[in-house]
This record gives C-alpha cells, sequence and structure tokens, in this order.
C-alpha cells in the first residue's frame, strides 16, 4: 500500500476510534439476573418484607451502551483494530475474588480483589470501570482487603501480605504507606472522621492497631484470648457512632467495643443453628442500627437488630441469586443498601434494606 493511502487509512480508524470511544454508557446492577428475580425479597410473603434483592456486580459486564445492551459496531471495531477478534482474548474486566469493599462520597462503589490483586471501582456517577493495582511506584497490591476512606478525599488499603495500609489519591494513584513493621497481617479496616483515628484489624497479632492521620500507631486493643476485649483471628471491622463492630473469626462472635477498646456487649454466638455463629467475616451496620453478619462458613448473611436479637438469614450454598459461596466482607451505603463480597462466586451481592 502506498504510504499515503496507508497513512489516510490510519487516519480514518483513528476517527473512527475516536467516535466510538465517545458512545454513551450506562451502568446496570443487574445485567444477568433472570426474569423475575428482582422481586426476591426475605422474608417472603405473605410476611411483611424488609429486603429486596438489588442486583449484584461483576465487572465489565455492569456497562454497556445506552441504547442497546449487545456489542455496538464501534466496539467490535475497537476489539478487531485490538487484534481480539480472531481468539486473541484479553483478559476480562472482571472480579475475581472480591474481599470488602466501601462506597465514596461520589457514589463510587470500590471494591478489593486478592485475585486480581487491585481495586475495582465502579465509578456510577460516570459509568465506567476502573481498576487500581499499584500500591507504590514499584509494586503492585498482592492481598488488598480493607478499605476505607480516608481523610482529603484519601482512600486506605489493608494490603495483608505487603503488611501495611496504602494510601491512594481520588484517582488511585500512590501517596505512600504506613504500618510497615508494626502490621502482620492486616484484613479490616475503617476509619473515624471525627478523631481520625484508624483502625485496623490484625489478624495475624489477635488485635487492633490504631493509627493517627499521620500513620503513627497511637494505640492497641485486645490481645489474644476469649475475655470480652480479647480475640482469636478477627477479620472484619465496622464503625457506627461511637461504636467498633469487629468479627471475632475464630471465637465465633461480633464484639461491639466503645472507640477507646472497652467491650460493650457481643453479638451471635457459636452453634448448629441458623443465626449462630462459625466463622464469621464481614461485618456492617446500616442507619437504623442493624447488625449484618457474614457468616462465610455456611453461606448466610444474617441480620440482627440493634439490640443484638437475630432476624433472619439471607443466604444458603450455591449461585442463584439469595446464595453465597464462601462470602467475604460486607458494607452499606445511603440509600440503604447492603453489599456482600461473595468471594468464590466472584461478585458483590446487593440487597435493597426497605425499612422497619
Amino acid at each position: 500500500m502506498p504510504l499515503k493511502s496507508h497513512t489516510a487509512t490510519l487516519c480514518c480508524l483513528t476517527l473512527l476510534l475516536c467516535a466510538c470511544a465517545q458512545v454513551p454508557t450506562e451502568m446496570r446492577y443487574s445485567p444477568f439476573t433472570a426474569t423475575g428475580t428482582q422481586d426476591r425479597l426475605w422474608p417472603g410473603l405473605p410476611e411483611i418484607p424488609r429486603y429486596r434483592y438489588a442486583g449484584q456486580l461483576t465487572g465489565e459486564q455492569n456497562f454497556a451502551p445506552v441504547s442497546d445492551s449487545s456489542p455496538a459496531f464501534g466496539e467490535k471495531l475497537l476489539r478487531w483494530v485490538a487484534g481480539l477478534a480472531d481468539g486473541q482474548r484479553r483478559q476480562p474486566r472482571v472480579l475475581i475474588r472480591p474481599q470488602s469493599g466501601m462506597v465514596d462520597a461520589t457514589g463510587r462503589v470500590l471494591v478489593t480483589d486478592v485475585g486480581r490483586q487491585a481495586v475495582f471501582v465502579f465509578d456510577v456517577p460516570n459509568a465506567r470501570l476502573l481498576i487500581w493495582n499499584r500500591a507504590d511506584a514499584g509494586a503492585g497490591f498482592l492481598d488488598p482487603i480493607g478499605i476505607t476512606a480516608g481523610s482529603g478525599g484519601e482512600i486506605l488499603v489493608a494490603d495483608a501480605t505487603l503488611q501495611r495500609i496504602v494510601r491512594l489519591d481520588a484517582q488511585g494513584l500512590p501517596l505512600g504507606s504506613f504500618g510497615d513493621k508494626v502490621l502482620k497481617r492486616p484484613t479490616g479496616l475503617v476509619r473515624d472522621p471525627v478523631s481520625g483515628r484508624i483502625f485496623c484489624v490484625d489478624t495475624g497479632e489477635h488485635d487492633i492497631k490504631v493509627f493517627d492521620d499521620n500513620g503513627l500507631l497511637v494505640d492497641r486493643i485486645g490481645l489474644r484470648g476469649k475475655a470480652p476485649g480479647e480475640f482469636n483471628a478477627p477479620t472484619h471491622i465496622a464503625l457506627a457512632g461511637d461504636r467498633l463492630y469487629v468479627t471475632d473469626t475464630l471465637n465465633a462472635r461480633v464484639q461491639i467495643l466503645g472507640l477507646d477498646g472497652d467491650p460493650v456487649e457481643q453479638i451471635g454466638k457459636r452453634g448448629l443453628y441458623v443465626g449462630n455463629l462459625t466463622r464469621p467475616k464481614g461485618v456492617a451496620v446500616d442507619e437504623d442500627g442493624n447488625v449484618y453478619v457474614v457468616e462465610s462458613y455456611y453461606d448466610h448473611l444474617l441480620i440482627f437488630d440493634r439490640e443484638a436479637r437475630f432476624l433472619l438469614p439471607i443466604g444458603g450454598s450455591g449461585s442463584a441469586i439469595g446464595q453465597f459461596y464462601l462470602p467475604a466482607g460486607a458494607w452499606t451505603d445511603r440509600q440503604g443498601r447492603i453489599y456482600v463480597a461473595d468471594m468464590y462466586n466472584g461478585r458483590v451481592v446487593l440487597f435493597q434494606y426497605l425499612g422497619s
């Protein structure tokens, strides 16, 4: 092909690519659900429903052109130009082993994924998916688990294998880290916006490390044991008002602590009945004070009221709507949604709280 013709062809392709890149997309919470699943309720009728299935997040499948859910011409062209149409498939941008998450002030849903060694950002306002995999300028994440909002718009991520807490800016760029030589296996993570204290569950040392916003260790809460205020391999943590909720995993309970670490109450106990705990993982609290505990061993989300009374379960083993396979973290947002990291199903499942 003559040089001028070749150049003209490249120019045309460039213009087409630019046009295709601007095709408007939308984010959908339920890209795969079968007809009728959007009406799944807990408890079921004739009882008064308190929760409704609200969708799931898996990755790039949650995003589609506004006018059509099928691949548009522009998308096909992009794949052809990139050499992906003839069996040369890129790695799908999907969750593999989601661990925990949060919803930031802009409405983005951020999910840690140890399988992908990254943080997935479901950017709801801008209808796009981002994947952050850099822990610093020279290394990537290895086992990102806990995630929470830091000060000044920062995002904090606890990496269990890197043994530190990574600071990211709002665009996912690394800003540094702290906890080196202090943390053994950091997992759950929350920050109190009032005091600026950061509470990090250290599963490896059976305690909670407390840092200030400068990353300095200011306190330690707990030690290994079975008494109130003691822990055995704690994993996840939630903050509601002036209370910390900690899943004391191998003690089969959730402990409620004051911000100073003093024990207040316990949720759940070891047992074989639905509502008992065996391997609690994720924990979250909604604005009505309901507490959501992931019972990972029996694949349930257990719901307790603010008085620690068991209300109802959602779950069972499997991949259907309302079932889980080794779920991990849980979190809530201001719209009354509960998110569950359904780890071995490679998804985050959403439930809508319908009120008390």
